[in-house]
């Protein structure tokens, strides 16, 4: 008999099952590559295939999720040519955004932004991995949301969660590249209206972001009950910790050779070493 809880009517919704599985895989309990079965997503969900594809295909115009034919649905992989061109984007936005904050919109709400920040910070100092991935992403778009532009800020959104998902194929749980000390470098320039310095700080981050990501193949298999099980308990899709449900090989054929076969063997680091390289790296997928 299965140990998930029923699920409320709002949560059965293709919306809200779409937003549950995004979170799974932007705060990397789900890993690029990991396979996204039907039949375990309706067991989890208490639903049948409809919402579940209806979510899946939501997932997948944000190139979240890739959909095979015959072969089902699984964790998008991003090429390297992805990573380029994704980072490539987000400069040439977050500089405008910077400029745009500078002259005027949004000046007297960043200390929102500073207090983001310091949950960061202590996301980081207490190992809350998950809270620490999401919140490095939410000082960028955050920052954008100032702006007032509803286009550019749906623009960053997306670009800002295909980095994270980038990052979870590059980089081991724990070790990731955004610095929340470049983000509050980047805010004390805002907040002293230097645009100038601002755009570099930013600029600066950004290319360190993208040439820290390390070449690392996707995991394949995930226990879809034991990543998703904890949070039909909690209400609004909110999701806390790190379910370490993903193992496994990844997805074998033509696609996953030409996306993967340049990548090197992982090598997984022991709970010292992964604790050792935290305390000397202070940064999250940004």
């Amino acid at each position: 008999m299965s140990n998930i809880e029923p699920t409320s009517a709002n949560s059965s919704k293709p919306e809200a099952i779409a937003e549950r599985i995004r979170a799974a895989i932007l705060e990397h309990r789900l890993a690029p590559g990991a396979k996204l079965t039907e039949a375990q997503l309706c067991e989890v969900f208490a639903v049948k295939r409809g919402p579940i594809r209806q979510a899946l295909a939501q997932l997948a115009t944000d190139r979240l999720v890739d959909l095979e034919p015959n072969r089902g649905a699984f964790v998008a992989s991003p090429s390297l040519q992805e990573v380029h061109e994704v980072f490539e984007m987000r400069r040439i936005i977050e500089l405008a955004v910077v400029e745009k904050i500078c002259s005027g919109h949004g000046m007297r709400r960043l200390k929102n932004i500073g207090s983001m920040i310091g949950r960061e910070r202590k996301a980081f100092e207490t190992r809350d991995f998950s809270s620490w991935i999401r919140l490095s992403g939410e000082f960028h778009t955050a920052l954008a949301e100032l702006t007032g532009n509803a286009v550019l800020c749906d623009c960053l959104n997306g670009l800002v969660a295909r980095s994270t998902l980038i990052s979870a194929l590059y980089e081991s749980l724990g070790r990731s590249p955004c610095s929340f000390e470049d983000h509050e470098a980047i805010l004390a320039a805002l907040d002293a209206g230097d645009a100038e310095k601002a755009a570099d700080l930013m600029s600066r981050h950004l290319q360190s972001v993208e040439l820290k990501m390390l070449e690392r193949p996707a995991r394949g298999a995930a226990d879809l009950r034991e990543v998703f099980g904890a949070l039909n308990s909690v209400t609004g899709g909110a999701t806390s910790g790190v379910t370490s449900g993903v193992t496994g090989d990844a997805r074998s054929g033509a696609k996953r050779g030409a996306k993967a076969g340049a990548f090197s063997s992982p090598v997984e680091a022991s709970p010292e070493e992964s604790s050792t390289k935290l305390s000397k790296r202070k940064s999250a997928p940004g």
